[in-house]
């Protein structure tokens, strides 16, 4: 088994996260830093695995890409990121990178060179029907394939060998330099069978457990997703199910699907899918749930069904996000925790709990899966293993109810979710359920139980600072602290408290919101950018603004 089996994932958009500008603006600003900051956070919520979109260097939203061995300067550099994976790791949290293979952005070199030096171009084979006999919709005097249409992404030719060797050479830079667990493939669908099959084999002769999983919106998964070529395929089919089956209080769909894929003789047993409520592109959860009160069951169900969990980053706040016709940056926003906005801080608690749960119970890492019981509103499922037997139990509706099932044993069961209460069984069981409510019941002798202490408290490891530093030095460990509220002086002598930060209504610029404490005071406003900027004085890099301890 992989380590997947052993992990809860954390799913961040790196650009929208850290608040980059739309648009590459060429400035190389340390950004992704922030997340030492977040370590606690992670360690909380048991998330010992981390997948970042699109970080590569490219021109605007991260999947139209300049440069495959090069950290997008919006969020730092190549050395920044190496410390990150390193302190990642020594955490305990793997590292999984999006892959973009089947396209690229009109700035890349090998699209350039062809803009320059048209059928003269040693790359025209590399790009899918690339063609002289016309113009493309961008002005190019050559036709060429966009991805889904869109030509701001140019289709790469993956039957082109010098393609080919050049993405699988991109893969083993960043695991031979950052030490990488694994790889999203982006567009999966679209993407031809044989490169999937190199790039396993590619990646697995260097981390035999390295984790390759597919983006696929449709279709058999089975066709990308097996021993030959990735591991596995994002859920699509259970995102919508799980959603849509507490919209129209019908447990049937969802049980339908689960049963469909993991029961015995299920489709998708041998693929431990990778599941999700909402990513990067689609709707928030908290804005697709008609009733939020249903929030709790979608986590549980997605915590305890067959497969991997993954959490959208802010989205166990149950934080909102609708796309527009014309956007999916409202689902990608810059997110600090001390200024999450209407956090949700119970659904926050539930998911720590759910982490620790799902973390130590075999059953729901490694089980099979059966259906109990399935009515409109109520529904019971149960997870076993050789050495475990688990059932999970839901009532989506706004008041108590009983489900009774089939126990099948004489023993107890602890309800890890709900203060590992004891509950006596003997064969047919009726159960109290609370509105709104899931139960996690555990097989056992009674003497059962899920420690729910909190280790975000222990010793996090950061990389380690030199007393004696140099002028770069100074720069690089300026980034490793986010502007927090307090005090700071400015590099011409005068003090400021920093109130906190806010983002432009219009622009989604992130601000620096602080007072003066000299003379009569007054409130200013600076891009955040600029307050952590390093500027130059009488030869020496210095902040512009440094904290007052």
């Amino acid at each position: 088994m992989s380590y997947i089996n052993e992990s809860v994932i954390y799913n961040i958009y790196p650009l929208g996260w850290c608040g980059a500008p739309k648009q590459n603006d060429g400035q190389l600003v340390y950004r992704l830093d922030k997340i030492y900051d977040w370590i606690p956070h992670f360690k909380k919520m048991s998330i010992n695995c981390i997948v970042f979109n699109p970080l590569f260097e490219s021109s605007f939203h991260g999947y139209d890409t300049i440069d495959y061995k090069k950290v997008d300067c919006r969020l730092g550099d190549n050395e920044s990121f190496k410390k990150i994976c390193k302190t990642l790791h020594e955490n305990g949290i793997k590292i999984i990178l999006d892959g973009v293979f089947n396209h690229v952005g009109r700035d890349f070199f090998a699209f350039k060179d062809v803009q320059q030096n048209l059928q003269n171009s040693q790359y025209c084979g590399w790009f899918q029907n690339l063609g002289f006999w016309g113009s493309s919709p961008k002005g190019d005097p050559f036709t060429y394939e966009g991805w889904a249409g869109h030509y701001d992404l140019v289709k790469l030719n993956l039957q082109n060998q010098d393609v080919v060797n050049y993405l699988l050479g991109a893969a083993e830079f960043w695991i031979d330099e950052f030490d990488i667990d694994g790889l999203r493939l982006d567009a999966a669908d679209v993407i031809d069978i044989e490169f999937f099959k190199k790039l396993r084999n590619t990646c697995k002769s260097k981390k035999p457990d390295f984790w390759l999983y597919g983006e696929l919106t449709h279709g058999d998964y089975n066709r990308w997703a097996n021993s030959e070529t990735l591991d596995s395929a994002t859920n699509y089919e259970c995102y919508k199910g799980i959603y849509s089956s507490h919209n129209d209080h019908n447990y049937f769909e969802i049980a339908h699907s689960l049963n469909r894929q993991f029961a015995n003789g299920g489709i998708y047993r041998n693929i431990y899918t990778y599941n999700f409520v909402d990513n990067h592109d689609v709707n928030r959860i908290a804005s697709s749930l008609k009733d939020k009160n249903h929030l709790n069951n979608v986590y549980t169900l997605m915590y305890t069904m067959p497969g991997v969990p993954s959490i959208y980053y802010g989205s166990e706040y149950g934080i909102e996000g609708m796309r527009t016709n014309h956007s999916d940056y409202e689902l990608r926003p810059c997110l600090d925790l001390d200024s999450i906005p209407n956090p949700n801080y119970q659904l926050f608690d539930h998911i720590v709990k759910l982490g620790k749960i799902r973390l130590a119970l075999e059953a729901l890492k490694y089980g099979d899966f059966a259906n109990v019981k399935i009515m409109n509103e109520k529904l019971v499922y149960k997870r076993w293993t050789n050495n475990q037997t688990v059932f999970v139990a839901f009532n989506l509706t706004d008041h108590d109810e009983w489900i009774d099932f089939d126990t099948g044993c004489n023993a107890k069961l602890t309800d890890v979710l709900n203060d590992n209460e004891v509950i006596d069984v003997n064969g047919y069981y009726n159960l109290y359920m609370k509105p709104y409510s899931a139960r996690i019941l555990v097989v056992n002798d009674g003497s059962f139980k899920v420690d729910f202490s909190d280790n975000s408290t222990e010793e996090i490891t950061k990389p380690v600072e030199n007393t004696e530093s140099t002028d770069a030095q100074v720069e690089e460990q300026h980034f490793y602290t986010e502007v927090k509220p307090g005090k700071y002086r400015h590099f011409k002598g005068n003090e400021y408290e920093v109130i906190g930060t806010a983002l432009h209504s219009e622009t989604g610029e992130k601000l620096v919101v602080y007072k003066a404490l000299y003379n009569d005071g007054g409130l200013w406003v600076r891009p955040y950018d600029m307050f952590k900027e390093i500027i130059e004085k009488d030869g020496k890099k210095i902040q512009r603004f440094t904290p007052i301890d």
